[in-house]
């Protein structure tokens, strides 16, 4: 038994280390999300990319600019209902086209990269009428361009919001980080890791004196 205390001294310490730093590795990222709309003006999770699904006339496509996690349920959606009627209501449709309804949400400040501002405060939407074979990626330009792509076809900004960057990842927190503060240091351990270290230097040592001295 008494051998073993410095194993178990280690061991606590090691979990209390994570425990520590797990704040400082959990990672969110700052993209575009894309969003399908559906009945009672809801959003749901888009399952393909803008430039693989194709919508049907009537459907509504929304694209959200966040720090959020890339998964539905902690995405950012959209701040405006996904209505078809309030966005293409007054555009007639017209043989060998499809109206597809844009909500496009630049998001909020404390979400815009260093340097950038949303170009709108509130969601923008567009009725796009293209042609019945075209992506929702073709709608989107036909509306907001410029769009801007990375070389894994990711989507990276619209109407050039942002000016740069593409799907970055950054510091996670409990609410969005202000524009002033300091940025994360992306070159050392955090000091919740260096924390959860010295525990674990500590109880080893504490378990090992411990351990010889019951032997003497």
């Amino acid at each position: 038994m008494r051998r073993r205390l410095p194993a178990v001294a280690l061991a606590l310490g090691i979990t209390l280390a994570l425990l520590a730093a797990a704040p400082a590795l959990a990672a969110g990222y700052r993209y575009w999300s894309f969003w399908d709309g559906s009945a009672g003006g809801r959003w749901s999770y888009a399952t393909q990319g803008p430039s693989m699904a194709r919508p049907a006339d009537g459907a509504v496509q929304g694209f959200r600019f966040s720090v959020s996690k890339d998964a539905a349920a902690q995405a950012a959606q959209p701040r405006a209902a996904a209505d078809f009627e309030a966005v293409c209501g007054t555009t007639a449709p017209t043989e060998g086209t499809k109206r597809v309804a844009l909500v496009i949400d630049f998001g909020v400040p404390q979400d815009a990269p260093a340097g950038d501002v949303p170009p709108e405060a509130a969601p923008r939407t567009a009725c796009a009428q293209v042609a019945p074979e075209a992506t929702t990626a073709e709608a989107l330009a036909s509306v907001a361009k410029p769009l801007r792509y990375n070389s894994a076809a990711l989507l990276c900004a619209i109407s050039g919001y942002p000016r740069q960057g593409c799907g970055d990842q950054v510091a996670e927190s409990s609410a969005a980080p202000e524009p002033s503060a300091a940025p994360e240091s992306g070159g050392g351990p955090s000091a919740g890791l260096l924390a959860g270290i010295a525990a674990v230097a500590a109880l080893a040592a504490a378990g090992i004196w411990q351990s010889r001295r019951r032997t003497r």
